[in-house]
């Protein structure tokens, strides 16, 4: 199969991406990130959150997806980023392509607990698992956690590794 450039697949979607919520729990320089226990993205590890259902704000959204996930309530939190992800590959890719709305929380109520879809586990920012992660991670979760805004673009191969790439350097 041919590649195809980021560019041209973005013209020619068919419909807009399906919106999507990513928050990290942040304590004492420390990160929450949740292993992916069964569906899209099993056996990474990964941000919380998932899809926005119709009616919904993007943060309620987040908050919604953050107790269902993990059990806990974001009370203080910031938007960092927004990731657009292409999936040109797949069947059916108008159901994977998303924009994904990323947070930073920094205040929660309850304690993080293990879901029937993830198990929660606190990582120093320095020795995050990056390797098992989505391949895109590494592009942008860094940059978030040093404290920038990150808007970017990526589109998946076939084997749902990173293709290509589009990371303005401001952030926007």
């Amino acid at each position: 199969m041919q590649k195809i450039t980021l560019t041209d697949y973005k013209n020619n979607l068919p419909e807009p991406l399906k919106p999507r919520t990513l928050c990290f729990l942040m304590k004492d320089n420390k990160i929450l990130l949740g292993k992916k226990k069964k569906g899209f993205g099993q056996g990474n590890f990964l941000g919380i959150g998932g899809k926005v259902e119709p009616g919904e704000s993007i943060e309620q959204a987040m908050i919604r997806e953050t107790v269902e996930e993990i059990g806990v309530i974001p009370t203080d939190f910031n938007q960092v980023g927004v990731l657009d992800f292409y999936f040109p590959y797949v069947d059916e890719p108008k159901k994977w392509n998303q924009r994904v709305h990323i947070f930073l929380v920094k205040a929660w109520n309850g304690k993080p607990r293990e879901s029937e879809e993830i198990y929660p586990e606190w990582f120093n920012v320095s020795t995050i698992p990056l390797d098992h992660m989505w391949s895109d991670a590494p592009y942008w979760l860094p940059n978030i956690l040093r404290g920038e805004k990150v808007n970017a673009e990526f589109t998946f191969d076939k084997n749902l590794e990173v293709e290509e790439k589009n990371i303005p350097t401001n952030g926007t």
